[in-house]
Parts: C-alpha cells; sequence; structure tokens
C-alpha cells in the first residue's frame, strides 16, 4: 500500500510537469524564441520545432497527462476501496479531484504561465522525445479526429495572415513604457507600417490643385524664376493643358545647365532637361509604391484616375511620412491644418486627411469611405452642406466653417460628450443647420 501510495504521488508529479510544460510551451513568446535561436540558444530552436508542429505537441502532452491521471485514479480507488469499501469510490474520486485540481493543474499552470519562457526553454529538451516516442499514438489520434470532424461537416481552423496581423497589431497597442509621448509616436510608427499594404496612395497624394506646375511654352527666364521661386525640388512641365505633362524638371538639373551656360538663359533648352513623367494608378497601395521607388531609383510619381486624369503626385517622402510622421525641412510650407480651441474642439481644414486626425489623437474616424475630413462630411451628409449647418457622427460634432464654391475648407470638430454620444446619430435629412 505505501508502494502504490509513493507511485500515484510520483504520477501526480509527472501530471504536473506535462500542465505546466503544456502552458509553458503554448503560452511562450515566439518572437522572443525566434530571436534567442538565431542568436545560437540550441533550447530556444527546440522550442520553435515543438511549436512548428503544435498539434502532435499538445497531443502528445495530453495523452501522457491523460495516461497518469487515470492510472492515479484508479489506483486511490482500488486503495480505498480495499480500506471502505463501496464508499471508497466516493473517498477516491472526491480526494483526487482535489489532488489533481490543486497539484496537477492550477499550481503548475500557474506556474508556467507566470514563467513560461523561462520554463519553456527548460523542459524543452525533455518533451522532444516523449512527443517523438508518443508519435505513432498521436499520429493516429489526429487522423481519428479529422475523420470526425469531417464526418460532422466541421473544418479544423488553420492560421492566416490577417490573424497574425491583428496579432502583431495587438501587441503594438499593448507596448508601453515611462515616456508616454515617445511611446505614442512608436505605436504610431509600428502601426502605420503594418498598413502599407492597405492605403492607397490616393488617399495620401498631394491633390491636382495644389501641385506646382509650369508651362513649357514659357520663356526660360520664367521657368527658372518659377522654378527657383518653387518650395520643391522636382516640378512638373505642362503644354496645352495642365493635364498633359510632358516631363518632371529637377532644380539641380536647372542649375547645372545656367552653370554650362555661364549663367545665360538665353537658348536655354528646358525640355531636354526634363525626365520622362512616372504615371500609376490611384489604388497602388503605398508598400507596393515603396517598392516601385526602390527598384526605379525615383522618388516622384503622377497619380492618375482610371481615366487617365492628373488626380495629383506622390513622393517617396509622402510615404515615409505615413511612417514616422511629419517631415519638415526648410523649404517646406508648413501647414499643419489642425489647431486646437480652448473649449477642447479644433478648427481642421477641410484636406486633412483622416488618417492623420486619428493618428495624432487617437480616434477611431473611419477612413473607408473618404480620405479627408470634408470628403467625409460629404459622404454622410449626401450633399454639399452650407456654412453654419452642423452634424453628429461617429461620435462627433461638426460644423461648416468655410466653404469656397463646393469644397469645404474649414470644419469645427469636436467629440461628443459622453451623453451626447450615446443618442442616435442624426440621419442626413435630420442634420440641424444653424
Amino acid at each position: 500500500m505505501i508502494t502504490t501510495i509513493g507511485f500515484i504521488l510520483l504520477l501526480l508529479i509527472l501530471s504536473g510537469f506535462f500542465s505546466g510544460s503544456e502552458t509553458a510551451l503554448t503560452g511562450a513568446s515566439r518572437p522572443l524564441m525566434h530571436q534567442l535561436e538565431r542568436k545560437g540558444d540550441k533550447k530556444a530552436g527546440i522550442v520553435n520545432q515543438l511549436y512548428e508542429d503544435k498539434n502532435k505537441l499538445i497531443g502528445a502532452i495530453l495523452l501522457g497527462n491523460n495516461l497518469v491521471n487515470i492510472l492515479a485514479s484508479a489506483l486511490a480507488t482500488s486503495i480505498l476501496i480495499t480500506l471502505f469499501g463501496e464508499a471508497g469510490v466516493v473517498y477516491a474520486t472526491i480526494a483526487m479531484t482535489l489532488l489533481v485540481l490543486i497539484f496537477s493543474e492550477i499550481l503548475p499552470k500557474t506556474y508556467a504561465f507566470e514563467n513560461a519562457d523561462r520554463l519553456a526553454l527548460t523542459i524543452a529538451p525533455v518533451i522532444r522525445p516523449i512527443v517523438l516516442i508518443l508519435s505513432p499514438i498521436t499520429n493516429t489520434l489526429q487522423a481519428i479526429v479529422s475523420l470526425t470532424l469531417k464526418i460532422l461537416g466541421a473544418s479544423r481552423g488553420e492560421g492566416d495572415n490577417d490573424k497574425s496581423i491583428e496579432e502583431l497589431r495587438g501587441a503594438i497597442s499593448l507596448h508601453e513604457g515611462d515616456d508616454v509621448e515617445a511611446i505614442h509616436h512608436e505605436r504610431a510608427m509600428l502601426s502605420s507600417v503594418l498598413d502599407l499594404n492597405e492605403v492607397q496612395v490616393v488617399e495620401i497624394m498631394v491633390h491636382r490643385k495644389s501641385i506646382a506646375l509650369i508651362d513649357a511654352d514659357l520663356p526660360p527666364d520664367e521657368i527658372v524664376d518659377q522654378a527657383l521661386a518653387s518650395p520643391y525640388t522636382r516640378i512638373p512641365i505642362w503644354r496645352e493643358k495642365p493635364d498633359n505633362i510632358i516631363g518632371i524638371i529637377h532644380a539641380k538639373a536647372l542649375l547645372r545647365a545656367i552653370r554650362a551656360q555661364d549663367g545665360r538663359l538665353e537658348g536655354l533648352d528646358i525640355l531636354s532637361l526634363c525626365v520622362d513623367p512616372w504615371f500609376i494608378p490611384e489604388t497602388t497601395t503605398l508598400l507596393d509604391q515603396l517598392q516601385a521607388f526602390r527598384d526605379k531609383h525615383e522618388h516622384f510619381a503622377l497619380v492618375v484616375d482610371e481615366y487617365g486624369s492628373i488626380q495629383g503626385i506622390v513622393t517617396l517622402e509622402d510615404i515615409l511620412e505615413e511612417i514616422v510622421g511629419d517631415i519638415s525641412d526648410e523649404h517646406d510650407i508648413l501647414v499643419s491644418g489642425v489647431r486646437q480651441q480652448a473649449d477642447g474642439s479644433y478648427i481642421v481644414d477641410g484636406t486633412v486627411t483622416i488618417r492623420d486626425l486619428n493618428r495624432q489623437f487617437d480616434w477611431e474616424i473611419p477612413d473607408e469611405d473618404a480620405a479627408t475630413i470634408a470628403g467625409l462630411v460629404l459622404f454622410e451628409s449626401r450633399r454639399i452642406p452650407e456654412v453654419g449647418q452642423v452634424f453628429s457622427f461617429h461620435g462627433f460634432r461638426i460644423e461648416i466653417l468655410q466653404r469656397q464654391r463646393n469644397q469645404i475648407t474649414s470644419i469645427k470638430l469636436a467629440p461628443l460628450t459622453l451623453s451626447q454620444s450615446s443618442e442616435p446619430i442624426p440621419s442626413p435629412q435630420s442634420t440641424d443647420s444653424k
């Protein structure tokens, strides 16, 4: 009897080992294990190998855990039946439930959960041979499970890229530190990198209304004057109509040509200094365009719509600013477009993008249907609003301050109070007007 009790205690220890191993190996940080393996940690490599075939890993651990638990319960039942007769079954059930629950489940899993990475590295070399030994049985069990699911019409979910991206976004949002402002900036940068494949160039381009263009038929001295007056180094050249872009002039090429002629502008062939324009569709994603910039060693592209009309320009700097935030130099025209008021509201230019607002203030204004805040007002209201009209949607009170012809140029944006935000959002037909 003493030997049997000692064997039961050994089985409970093994049960705790299997339970803790399951928690540690499944809860260990995969990025950390990957990094440790790259640095030459062999134990981290074993952890990664085990996780690659996690179905076999979980199957082996559960098989071992159930074997020792059932065997321990059977031995305890036989002892207590000998001592107390048929009532021993009840005593064995109660005793083994408490023992297994406390010492083989809660205790080892709690410890493993709090020390998952360190424990995973320690037990991985022990678990690997167990998985190999039990693999014939676990493979058979997996086949039975798959067949059963197939008969029932269910499918085994497989991990996909979208799930990995969302997990990574969640890890970024959980990133913390002492410097709140720096952490906020780091979160924004990392999230922006993940968004590159979802954002199209039309959402970040400089609109055609704001592009500096030069007429190719102007005299050379006027072209030089306009190029020097522009804050940009690359300027599109057009002929006959602004949509007909025939080349891109670089300020440095222009200065070299002037220097070659000893400063004389007579006879300067502007078109010979231009490079061919590069046109890209407005649906190009930022990730694709960033790669295209790298492949072509270019920094400047013209965005066109499905009809071939010029919509704007996008540069390498525009894409980089989507990742790191605004990049300004001494020649940039600084227009933030957002001015906070004393009452907590914001005066926002209509051209400010929703992405910039969300990133700067941690808002969640949807940007699927419009790129700019003015575009969102047009989409939600289904009309071109008048100055003074007030709308409430997506948790914000929006007042139209200025309008030039059909373009909304200035908006007053204020988050609704808790009581207001709980009210139903009015439909476009029920919006109020001052």
